[in-house]
Parts: structure tokens; C-alpha cells; sequence
């Protein structure tokens, strides 16, 4: 029984060093992305990107210090590689099989095992395809507001026409104040 409870009390703190770690890490991130001007969208696509790897790859404070610098070289080099072959889809595919394999023992060498520096791909890919879905959504969702106001501001846009011809015609009594009405 003691040593199910120093067991228990083992678990606990270390679920409250975990709550502890992702919270320094968020202000870590947070005040270094941080600036005095707001972000554009890229900027916080990249930071939410960052918390994403960060969060999947569960890395330490040390093991982000050491990945983020080499994770931004490959991202780079595969920008590079995307200029380079503009409309050669299948040499831009070679070149980047060429930069994951040469890529993989610095992911290693930094995270420690293959399996974490294969998730670095797989995670990458995993956020790139949540992002490419949510910004079509977005697309559709304003595509479907714009449909709808747009019949809304074509009925504001023609002219009504009460049958008079393109007379102005005023109700009432011809002196153009309101017939009274007994309350």
C-alpha cells in the first residue's frame, strides 16, 4: 500500500511537471514570437505551426532550442527546391526525397532516435494538410456569404416598380403630410 500511493504521488507530480513544462514552453514561444506590431497571417500560421511540432514531437526546452534552427534549414531548402522546379513536379519530388534523407540523421542526432526524426516528416505533413483543409473551408464559407448577399444586393439595386409608371405619386391627402388618423 505505501508503494502504490509513492507511486500515485510519482504520477501526480509528474503530470503537474508536465502542465508545468507545456505552459513555460507556451511562454517561451509566446514571448519570443511576441512584437510590438500584430502578425500578419503568415507569421501566426508559423507560430501556431511551431506549437503544433513542439506539442506532437513532445520536445524539451533543450531538444526546441537544438530542432527549431535545424527545422527551419530544411524548410528552407525545400522552399529553395520548389523555386528551382516551378513546373517539374517529379524533380521537385526527387529533390525533396534527396533533402528528408539528408535531413533524417540531423533530426536523429537532435531528437535521439529515428522514430522521432521520421515523426518530424509525418507531423509536418499532418499540419500542412489541416491547414490546406481549413483555409478551403474558409474559402468556401465565404464564397457561400457572397452568394448569398449577393442576390440580397441586387433587390436593392433595381429599381421597384408600384405600377405608376414612374410617377411620383404620394399617398395621402396631395399636401404631402400623412392622412390623420382618428386613434
Amino acid at each position: 500500500m505505501i508503494r502504490n500511493l509513492k507511486e500515485q504521488e510519482v504520477v501526480f507530480k509528474m503530470k503537474k511537471m508536465k502542465k508545468i513544462y507545456f505552459l513555460l514552453l507556451f511562454l517561451f514561444f509566446h514571448g519570443y514570437f511576441c512584437q510590438s506590431q500584430p502578425p500578419d497571417g503568415a507569421d501566426r500560421v508559423e507560430v501556431i505551426k511551431m506549437a503544433y511540432i513542439t506539442h506532437e514531437l513532445n520536445l524539451t526546452p533543450q531538444e526546441a532550442q537544438n530542432f527549431w534552427p535545424v527545422y527551419n534549414n530544411y524548410v528552407n531548402e525545400i522552399k529553395q527546391a520548389r523555386n528551382q522546379n516551378p513546373n517539374d513536379e517529379v524533380a521537385f519530388e526527387k529533390k525533396v526525397v534527396e533533402i528528408k534523407e539528408r535531413y533524417q540523421d540531423n533530426f536523429k542526432k537532435v531528437l535521439g532516435n529515428k522514430q522521432r526524426a521520421n515523426k518530424v516528416y509525418t507531423t509536418d505533413k499532418q499540419f500542412n494538410n489541416a491547414l490546406n483543409n481549413e483555409l478551403k473551408n474558409r474559402q468556401q464559407k465565404r464564397s457561400q456569404n457572397n452568394n448569398q448577399q449577393q442576390p440580397q444586393q441586387k433587390q436593392l439595386q433595381q429599381p421597384h416598380n408600384n405600377g405608376n409608371n414612374g410617377k411620383n405619386l404620394k399617398k395621402g391627402n396631395g399636401n404631402g403630410k400623412k392622412p390623420h388618423q382618428p386613434l
